[in-house]
């Protein structure tokens, strides 16, 4: 039977085919804009790590002392060097790490290269589970015997070493040579959640070293640093300021239930230490937390998104009228085909199926004009623009949105079509 009324409605669009384009792009028009707007929102606001983002936690404190703290002001982000060093001491978390962003100068054939470098911790790969193509991370070991010692990413690898096994080799810094024991496979995080301070997209670091390492040889660093008092080194082990991003994994929700709780008495513990004297805050936010708390959404991609929802409204507000037109023009035809034994649910059905030929139509049309929507997007000036792409999911959802667009447009033109009385539609013609 919907052979038939397939059938049925590919006559009828063709018999009037100037209404039908104009139903086409209207559902196409709305279709584009919407996806477009969509795709940004799915792109923007995805899980960047889905196996894992309920058990990584960013850690941040308040511990400014009295003279600097103000009520009502938000979480700082980042932490002293000083309160990291005591959390990794403590290790009451699964895994945890400790980073700071920053760059060096490498030795290369021809020109020195400037690349741009991670210092963090062992826990750092397997808690992002960042992969290897040659050799491993670093140990823990590494960390607290300050190695020399540094990973580095496939693209460096590839720039020095010409992508062989570069494992056992030494990178040059200066004066000073890191050994090389892992090189990394394909990892691009976005949005970079590990650490929005340093751009929210962005391909990774290229080199990866210990935060103790850096430390010991002193390599500058980048990324936001506060300082509430004047310092010589801010990277000091007592220095006055908040530098440095702190993760933590828990997996599981009555391990990360305790961990908040033992960050509550750290800052009592630091409270009654006489460090500051009022109540002290502390978070520990998961991925998806943490990305809203740092809105990687930007207001206006939500505002567009709206907008682009209700101009589909717009345009699916005109199909309803342009089908309704179309539906009571056809009541002598109703009418005979009632008068023929047709029930009014056949007559519902046909003119619905009529209209999702409409929709699915105007959803090819619509693809098309979304995708250069997102060729339009991705030439803005925006960190984000060069990753926003339709996947699997937006394109089958494009469909879906255009058959359920059409359909929901074609109730009402075809529940009137089925009311046509029969005698009436005869007597009529």
């Amino acid at each position: 039977m919907f052979g038939y009324y397939l059938d049925l409605a590919l006559r009828s669009l063709k018999r009037n085919k100037a209404l039908t384009a104009l139903m086409v792009l209207a559902i196409a028009l709305g279709i584009g804009t919407s996806m477009t707007t969509l795709t940004v929102m799915h792109v923007l606001s995805g899980d960047p790590i889905p196996q894992k983002s309920a058990q990584l936690f960013r850690v941040r404190m308040n511990v400014f002392p009295d003279d600097s703290f103000r009520p009502g002001d938000k979480v700082p982000d980042n932490l002293t060097r000083r309160d990291v060093e005591a959390l990794l001491r403590d290790a009451r978390a699964d895994r945890q790490a400790a980073m700071s962003a920053g760059a060096m100068v490498v030795a290369a054939q021809g020109e020195p290269l400037r690349v741009a470098t991670r210092y963090t911790g062992a826990d750092f790969f397997p808690m992002f589970d960042v992969p290897m193509r040659y050799g491993r991370a670093w140990s823990r070991a590494d960390d607290a015997s300050r190695a020399r010692v540094a990973v580095i990413s496939s693209v460096l690898n590839e720039q020095l070493f010409g992508g062989v096994d570069s494992v056992g080799k030494t990178l040059q810094v200066g004066e000073q040579s890191l050994r090389i024991v892992g090189v990394l496979g394909d990892w691009n995080m976005n949005p970079r959640f590990y650490d929005l301070s340093n751009g929210q997209f962005g391909d990774s670091e290229q080199v990866f070293l210990p935060l103790s390492t850096a430390l010991d040889l002193k390599l500058s660093s980048s990324g936001s640093t506060n300082c509430w008092s004047r310092t010589n080194d801010a990277r000091a082990a007592d220095a006055p300021c908040i530098w440095l991003q702190y993760w933590a994994e828990l997996d599981t929700p009555a391990k990360a239930a305790t961990y908040r709780q033992y960050l509550q008495n750290y800052i009592a513990l630091q409270q009654q230490a006489g460090r500051f004297s009022h109540a002290g805050q502390a978070e520990a936010l998961d991925v998806m937390q943490w990305l809203d708390a740092k809105g990687v959404v930007p207001a206006d991609v939500r505002l567009q998104t709206w907008l682009a929802l209700g101009f589909l409204g717009i345009c699916l507000l005109n199909t309803v009228g342009l089908l309704l037109a179309k539906f009571l023009r056809r009541s002598g035809e109703i009418g005979v085909r009632r008068a023929l034994g047709a029930s009014r649910r056949a007559i519902f059905l046909q003119c619905l199926v009529e209209a999702g030929v409409v929709g699915l139509a105007g959803g090819v049309l619509g693809l098309a004009l979304a995708a250069l929507g997102l060729v339009l997007v991705r030439h803005q000036p925006t960190d984000y623009a060069a990753y926003i792409h339709m996947d699997l999911r937006m394109l089958l959802a494009t469909f879906v949105l255009a058959l359920a667009s059409s359909l929901l447009a074609g109730l009402l033109p075809a529940w009137r079509a089925m009311q046509v009385a029969p005698a009436v539609a005869l007597k009529s013609n």
